[in-house]
């Protein structure tokens, strides 16, 4: 193997886990105030589908971000409203969000099936992105790449260096405990639900504005399901989100180059690893929900808090 096909691969894989790294991450937090938010893939193509008009009609990629950011929120406080005030089932509703968003997003693009965008394209840091094979790998990426990164460290410093992130933690592992000492679990959890919405709209946003420059129905193509099984994957642990999002992410990518290293498996194999495992994780959710054989998984994850004042 060459030295350009391998940073190739490796920038691919890269790439390819963005959007895993930011919907899982947005999901970790929501997950860790005991809130079981399975709409993931509906806010995701959301997000996809207000960054691509917006970057249509406006040229600015900023805006378009911000769009989706917004646009994941929105969503997101739909599955808010329903769950924590009108109390209903979370599994259920997430479920209800996904199908409404990819309904959503399939009826509203219909307009811009044809049309093309302006992608993001990478940033030129001087010196840096010049270094020879150190350069291309780590110094020549889209600026959202490093955003993801960031906000895996951001929300691992908010989890376990602040007191509201013990307070979060706190309300997943004891919603009760933490409700009869004062704190109001109710906003602490549509806040984390509206993190993690903002989360899988930019996550959303980078497939439409950085990854393909036309608009399809079908962009997520499960990641928001990925997602999902990516958070159990990494033990509801910020920085194993980046390890499972690079295992996934290479997955995708590797069964691109499959047939240029002359590897005897069918594409079709190939494409089906990545939810296979996705599966083969949400049903090890089940069984550590039941047998609570993981101390890190949140003890209260998907019950419904009924508050008594």
């Amino acid at each position: 193997m060459n030295e350009s096909l391998f940073i190739n691969i490796i920038i691919g894989i890269s790439i390819a886990s963005v959007p895993l790294i930011f919907a899982a991450i947005g999901e970790l937090l929501v997950e860790r105030s005991g809130v079981l938010n399975l709409g993931v893939e509906g806010m995701m193509i959301v997000g996809a589908l207000m960054g691509f008009v917006v970057q249509f009609h406006t040229g600015n990629s900023y805006l378009a971000v911000l769009a989706a950011l917004f646009g994941g929120m929105a969503i997101a406080s739909i599955f808010a409203f329903l769950t924590q005030y009108l109390l209903t089932n979370q599994v259920a509703t997430g479920l209800a969000l996904t199908l409404f968003g990819l309904g959503f997003s399939a009826f509203v693009g219909r307009g811009y099936t044809e049309e093309t965008i302006q992608l993001i394209t990478s940033i030129h840091i001087p010196v840096l992105s010049d270094i020879p094979f150190i350069g291309p790998l780590i110094f020549s990426f889209n600026p959202l790449v490093y955003v993801a990164f960031l906000m895996v460290y951001l929300v691992w410093w908010f989890l376990f260096k602040t007191k509201q992130g013990l307070i979060l933690r706190a309300i997943g592992d004891n919603h009760d405990a933490a409700h009869a000492i004062g704190h109001n679990v109710v906003r602490y959890r549509v806040m984390a639900i509206l993190f993690g919405g903002a989360m899988a709209g930019v996550g959303g946003a980078f497939l439409s504005l950085v990854q393909v420059p036309i608009w399809g129905e079908d962009m997520t193509a499960g990641r928001g399901w990925i997602a999902l099984g990516l958070v159990v994957f990494a033990s509801w642990q910020p920085f194993r989100i980046i390890l499972g999002a690079i295992l996934f992410g290479g997955i995708t990518i590797l069964q691109l180059h499959a047939q240029g290293f002359d590897i005897r498996i069918s594409a079709q194999y190939l494409s089906m690893l990545p939810y296979l495992a996705t599966i083969i994780i949400l049903v090890s959710l089940r069984m550590r929900l039941k047998n609570k054989t993981n101390r890190t998984v949140p003890n209260c994850l998907g019950r419904i808090f009924h508050s008594t004042t």
